[in-house]
């Protein structure tokens, strides 16, 4: 029987995890402004430094170096400060971790798939429009001059031409308005969720954590000797233990780096050919173990990134992954014998293997699991607002709104109405440039695009930014319900490619609110990250259309100097052309991958297996994690992050208690600053070797 992991509190189940994540930290009293001038140099840094190395290692190790990045420049600029008598508070370390993010993410670099937003996806853009996938399903020919120009232009691998100018000024918009909207309507949906419902956002104090660990630090030594000499003054120091505890992860983050990193990096650069000891992306055991797993992708990731993630995110939420690759090992052989899937071959590698059982089960059937686990998002998001008007209408002449909801004074908040206004008019600008693409495109006007595209605007997009809002607060989870935009095109009756380019209104902006819960609880105004998005957003494009461009120069992308673009782009651009030729108007991969029946059977499973586990009182991180894993799970990030979550849970939990839930937040945000470190360090040699030395031979 499983073990019921809640207890009552006033009549209601309170899941023990989610009450340990919600008292780790909780707000200040007071607010400061972070947006000062090291935040505005700090802008300047990351543009300058961090973006060409983001890209670099998005396109070598597939590694998002987003948090490796934001430590890199916190830790710099209070060396900066410490050296000029000078201490940084805590708001604007907090601004200096946000503003990186919020740069890495105007590059591009945080999402490294087919998306039309941001400038490091023009560099995804030229590939697809040459890549065999495309060319072969007559996708090419048929893809508009604002995604990529023809052939011969891309032949030049140059950024800088007349050609290129309809793509850089749609990415240009997408940024621009995209931030807008994102940092005003993401508070929206906090005031609600936060203020108002009171949700715990059981994830927020990760990253807040090590930003109070650089601040403590400054704090002490910014008191001088002679205080501490007080008992007092060094019982304190002695409660200050985040930047010990910071230390000794950023010491692991250089020594693994320098291994994992550095080495292959810089004699790849030296020598032509890299010294890889811990191999990139993962080890791949498909083709030895394909006589007793058939169809099963085997393989195994050595970056140990992925442990200490095992030990940050919530146990049960691992416990569940890991249960969803067993799920996947048991099935697929089953599958695999009963003809189900039926493309796979004994000598494939976990790519194709991946994407050929997706194309014959699991594409279908993840969609109905992903329906699953939205439907019961909106149930409880309903169920929320249930509880929600019923507290309204308790309180005598309406005092709780949401404009009436108490607000820390201080904070930074803004009107109600600016919310509207600004979803209102991004909404409409969205649509109108969508319009105008559409016609230049195609010489015409869908009518049934344009309905599409009203639905997603003012009706999808509020909905499924509240539920992931709940969701954010409540359990660390952001929700999706699949195919929404591909059933609406295929409907509408559309016939081209041109629709899948376009800046659609098709937005969750729910998943914005753990940066202002993270602000909340480091003390910092709101108004500083909406002054470090505006001026934030020319630098980003700038930068990152220079130095996406020199890095194209260096070599083709992807090529054998990017190795995990070679390797990991194909199977990209193959499963986005089976979305992309359900319009083209013939039989297409997309009709010979979507199976109703498979589509219901991952619902009724999955709402089985949700319902079941819930009623059995299985912690919410569980449930989260089995649902989602029993769609087709690759273990080489899985078995890693179970080690660490086993690791944590059963040896230093047992010796160090709840504390260990404050400390490993830590230990991996000083992990991410090592490995920052090292990155930052090997990507300028490598610039710098390409740059100045150029061989005669």
């Amino acid at each position: 029987m499983i073990k019921k992991l809640f207890n009552r509190s006033n009549g209601q189940r309170v899941d023990k995890e989610l009450e340990e994540f919600r008292n780790l930290m909780t707000p200040p009293s007071t607010f400061e402004d972070g947006f000062t001038w090291p935040a505005f140099f700090g802008s300047l840094f990351v543009a300058a430094i961090m973006v060409p190395g983001a890209i670099y290692m998005a396109l070598v190790a597939g590694s998002n170096i987003n948090e490796a990045a934001r430590w890199v420049t916190m830790i710099l600029f209070i060396e900066v400060a410490r050296r000029a008598n000078k201490t940084l508070r805590k708001a604007e370390i907090f601004t200096l971790f946000y503003l990186t993010a919020a740069v890495m993410a105007g590059a591009g670099t945080h999402a490294l798939s087919p998306h039309n937003e941001g400038i490091f996806h023009l560099l995804w853009n030229q590939f697809y429009a040459q890549s065999n996938a495309a060319q072969a399903a007559g996708i090419a020919e048929e893809l508009p001059n604002f995604v990529a120009p023809d052939e011969e232009v891309l032949a030049e691998r140059s950024f800088m031409m007349w050609e290129w100018l309809p793509a850089i000024l749609l990415a240009t918009f997408t940024t621009i308005i995209g931030k807008l909207d994102n940092v005003v309507l993401g508070y929206g949906l906090f005031r609600i969720a936060s203020d108002i419902e009171k949700l715990p956002f059981p994830i927020a104090p990760i990253g807040a954590q090590g930003v109070l660990a650089l601040s403590e630090e400054q704090e002490e030594e910014s008191k001088g000797g002679d205080q501490l000499e007080d008992q007092a003054a060094q019982d304190k120091k002695e409660k200050n233990w985040r930047w010990r505890v910071f230390s000794v992860g950023s010491v692991i983050g250089l020594t693994f780096g320098a291994v994992y990193l550095a080495l292959p990096i810089i004699t790849g650069a030296l020598v032509g050919k890299p010294v890889v000891i811990l191999t990139i992306p993962f080890v791949d055991w498909t083709p030895k173990t394909s006589e007793f797993l058939p169809a099963v992708a085997t393989g195994l990731s050595l970056d140990f990134t992925f442990v200490l993630i095992g030990m940050v995110l919530p146990f049960y939420a691992i416990i569940g992954s890991f249960v969803g690759l067993i799920i996947t090992f048991i099935a697929n052989p089953i599958l695999y014998q009963l003809d189900i899937i039926h493309s796979w071959n004994p000598s494939d590698d976990t790519i194709p293997t991946l994407f050929k059982c997706n194309i014959d089960f699991y594409f279908s059937f993840t969609i109905g699991i992903s329906l699953a686990i939205a439907l019961v998002g909106i149930f409880q998001a309903w169920r929320g607002m249930k509880d929600l008007w019923r507290r309204r209408q308790a309180i005598k002449d309406g005092e709780q709104t949401l404009t009436g909801a108490e607000i820390p004074e201080g904070r930074g908040d803004i009107p109600v109405s600016w919310i509207i206004v600004v979803y209102v008019v991004t909404t409409f600008m969205y649509i109108g440039v969508s319009a105008y693409l559409l016609y230049l495109a195609d010489g015409e006007v869908h009518t049934g695009v344009m309905i599409v595209m009203f639905f997603y605007g003012f009706i999808y997009t509020p909905l499924i930014s509240y539920v992931t809002a709940r969701l954010e607060g409540i359990a660390g989870q952001v929700v999706a319900i699949p195919m929404v935009k591909e059933a609406a095109f295929i409907l509408s009756g559309y016939r081209g490619v041109a629709v899948w380019f376009l800046p659609l209104p098709f937005h969750n902006y729910g998943m914005q609110t753990v940066s202002y819960r993270r602000a909340e609880l480091t003390g910092t105004s709101f108004w500083s990250l909406w002054k470090t998005q505006i001026i934030l957003t020319p630098i980003v494009l700038i930068s990152g259309l220079l130095f996406a461009n020199f890095i194209w120069g260096l070599a083709a992308i992807p090529s054998a100097q990017y190795p995990y673009a070679q390797k990991m782009w194909e199977l990209q651009a193959e499963n986005a052309t089976v979305i992309y030729s359900s319009t083209l108007g013939s039989f297409s991969m997309f009709e010979q991958a979507f199976r109703w029946e498979y589509l219901g059977v991952g619902l009724a499973l999955g709402t089985i297996v949700f319902s079941t586990f819930s009623w059995l009182g299985a912690p919410t991180f569980l449930v989260y994690g089995i649902v989602r894993g029993m769609g087709q799970t690759a273990p080489h990030s899985v078995i890693p992050e179970l080690i660490g979550a086993l690791i944590g849970r059963f040896y230093f939990q047992k010796r160090l208690g709840l504390k260990w839930r404050q400390y490993i937040p830590v230990v991996m945000a000083g992990f991410s600053c090592g490995m920052g470190l090292v990155g930052t360090f090997s990507i300028g040699f490598v610039f710098l070797m390409k740059s100045v030395f150029k061989l005669p031979f």
